[in-house]
């Protein structure tokens, strides 16, 4: 068995490992084993991978499986202690694995943590897909240390200390190989998106913490697969959010956000239509809606054991105010000046 397992899941992303492989074998090799799952892709990856990376192990999958299952299919041939399922579109640092590491062998009561994400474009500013640890409101939307909505701030050093967060980015995920198995890793049916915030909560629900390291630091591109503005990701965001809050959400408060939710999303459906003439994510946004009423009820199983493991307590990285109010009315637009 290995101690620790980086898996990098790819589709089509020769481009993307050409350019950001190397380094992961450079600040890494010594310390893991290096994956790459490849998702059916019809470029030339895997003969690149064969050519150019022969100290890298390659797992071949059958057809394209999304982000979750994808993962859950291949970390199944992975035999380690922890697994670090990392994006094709990742520039690490040196050192990188180490504040990690370290972390984890010392906090047994912790099932994942993430380094600090900071933008390839931008480099001193945080990056938008988890930044420095993220957190949900009362009403199930993310934001991070770093970046709501979309306001990604500078990095000036005001998040440098590890915390507790209630998810860590799927981006660059390090978690116990056991607690993902034993809570069933990803949600295989959400494809892709909100299927670590997911995994994170339900880990979160059986009283595991989840933490950012932000001592180690990682770039990340972004956007890679399905870039911010296409119909489908907004239909797979508002879909799979749903599902998860319809999952993890304790009894005394489903009803309440579900029916607050309704309105929300129309709302900001119609935002897309009139202010945005953006035809594609209006039909995205009403079609999520009706796809989660469709199958919903699919996930009664899990919401009943999730809700069987849940002690009552609050979780504090779920935090009581809503995210839209502080940010639209009150003007809120650092993680910093939030409640």
């Amino acid at each position: 068995m290995d101690k620790l397992a980086i898996v990098i899941l790819n589709w089509n992303g020769a481009k993307m490992l050409r350019q950001y492989l190397p380094g992961v074998l450079k600040h890494s090799l010594g310390q893991a084993a290096v994956y790459v799952a490849d998702n059916a892709s019809t470029d030339d990856s895997l003969s690149l991978l064969r050519a150019q990376f022969p100290e890298v192990r390659t797992i071949v999958l059958d057809r394209n499986w999304g982000f979750a299952d994808g993962y859950n299919k291949a970390l199944e041939q992975v035999d380690a202690e922890y697994y670090l399922l990392l994006n094709s579109d990742i520039e690490v640092t040196s050192g990188w694995l180490t504040p990690m590491l370290d972390y984890m062998d010392d906090h047994q009561e912790v099932a994942a943590c993430q380094p600090k994400l900071r933008s390839v474009a931008q480099r001193d500013h945080f990056e938008y897909a988890g930044a420095c640890g993220g957190f949900l409101d009362r009403y199930g939307y993310p934001f991070c240390r770093g970046r709501v909505f979309d306001s990604v701030e500078l990095d000036e050093g005001q998040y440098d200390t590890p915390m507790e967060v209630l998810w860590a980015t799927g981006a660059a995920l390090l978690v116990r190989a056991r607690i993902y198995n034993n809570v069933g890793g990803l949600d295989g049916r959400f494809f892709a998106h909100s299927e670590e915030i997911d995994l994170c909560w339900r880990m979160r629900i059986l009283g595991y913490k989840i933490v950012c390291i932000p001592e180690s630091v990682v770039y990340h591109v972004g956007g890679g697969t399905l870039p911010k503005g296409n119909p489908m990701k907004t239909f797979l965001n508002f879909r799979n959010n749903l599902t998860m809050l319809y999952k993890c959400l304790p009894d005394n408060e489903l009803r309440r956000v579900m029916r607050w939710r309704w309105w929300l999303d129309y709302m900001a459906a119609f935002e897309m239509l009139i202010l945005k003439r953006n035809l594609g994510d209006f039909k995205a946004v009403c079609r999520a809606r009706r796809a989660f009423k469709q199958w919903r009820h699919d996930f009664d199983g899990d919401r009943q054991q999730i809700q069987a493991g849940h002690d009552r307590k609050k979780i504090p990285e779920q935090r009581r105010f809503s995210l839209l109010w502080q940010y639209y009315v009150k003007g809120r637009k650092r993680y910093s000046d939030l409640p």
